[in-house]
């Protein structure tokens, strides 16, 4: 009977903790978030992506009444940011807004990444998807994507294209591949810097996001060409797609996605996906993002993992087919 006593001492003082810590868990769960997030953009300020991030975080800070910071931490196609929102404690406090170069084409272009992009991650929903516009310097000698081919086609080599993302990196392989040219790549550490050098005249053409080229095209200061989706992007329909300029097939698509870190609460992971993906399918997102000639993506986490297979697929067969050697 004594040892009897003893046991069950000791497995109810066991068991109290546990019991304990598990009310803790729900209460954390339950005020979720009860101090400062942190969004991750791993990419500059003034990118598709930090705009994003911008609009998410002012929504959770209405709804939550915590401040939402935004930390820009940009370069080397994104792994900087990547690697330091993965440093963070996996409680659903720092958070990403990741990329179809952070989170798909990077695996195609490297051989070998500083993270895992399918297992480091938590999927929380979609953001948004759009295209990617051809931009050229303003004094090439061109009007449109036919005369852009053949002015290539007469000198090869000679001209370049400049990438800050894989949007704009697979914008312009893609564009070599099925328009048979020979262009120069030049990589950028981010899209707004080989912006300022396609203005200044030191490249001769990006494929870069529509928010980042459109003002300046807009203002004179870039010529757009073409536009890489199916069909013409919402607001600028005066802009022919590449597809219908002789290119056929022609397409070429990038996207934002919310991921948390492998180990986050999965009740706190489900909260802050149905909350961001609320978010995403207000009127207000679809305004905001739709003047930019970009789609709201809502999903669960559940449908962002499968999206996220087969971009991860697809960019294996894009680097393959355009020759592309991973570095």
């Amino acid at each position: 009977m004594k040892l009897l006593s003893i046991l069950k001492h000791l497995l109810l003082g066991g068991l109290l903790p546990i019991a304990a810590a598990g009310t803790a868990f729900a209460q954390t769960a339950a005020n979720f978030p009860d101090r400062i997030v942190r969004i991750v953009v791993p990419f500059g300020a003034g990118t598709t992506t930090d705009q994003a991030a911008r609009f998410i975080a002012q929504r959770i800070t209405e709804q939550t009444k915590q401040t939402v910071i935004v930390d820009n931490k940009a370069g080397a196609n994104g792994f900087i940011g990547v690697q330091y929102m993965l440093s963070q404690p996996a409680d659903g406090y720092t958070i990403l807004i990741g990329t179809n170069t952070t989170h798909a084409a990077n695996s195609a272009l490297f051989k070998k990444l500083p993270y895992d992009p399918v297992a480091d991650f938590i999927p929380l929903t979609g953001v948004i998807v759009g295209g990617v516009v051809l931009t050229v310097s303003p004094n090439m000698p061109v009007k449109n994507v036919p005369e852009l081919i053949a002015l290539l086609k007469k000198s090869p080599g000679k001209y370049t294209f400049g990438s800050g993302n894989s949007s704009s990196r697979g914008g312009g392989e893609v564009f070599k591949d099925l328009a048979g040219v020979d262009i120069l790549h030049v990589p950028y550490k981010a899209l707004p810097m080989a912006i300022t050098d396609l203005m200044g005249g030191q490249i001769d053409m990006v494929f870069g996001d529509a928010p980042a080229v459109m003002p300046h095209v807009r203002a004179g200061k870039l010529k757009a060409l073409g536009v890489s989706t199916r069909t013409r992007m919402p607001g600028y329909e005066d802009i022919p797609t590449v597809a219908e300029q002789g290119v056929p097939n022609y397409e070429v698509t990038g996207w934002l996605a919310a991921f948390a870190p492998k180990g986050t609460p999965a009740d706190v992971a489900d909260k802050l996906s149905k909350m961001i993906a609320d978010i995403m399918r207000t009127p207000e997102a679809e305004k905001f993002f739709g003047a930019n000639a970009w789609k709201p993506i809502p999903s669960t986490g559940t449908e962002l993992a499968a999206f996220q297979k087969v971009e991860l697929e697809k960019w294996q067969r894009l680097v393959k087919n355009a020759g592309i050697q991973p570095e």
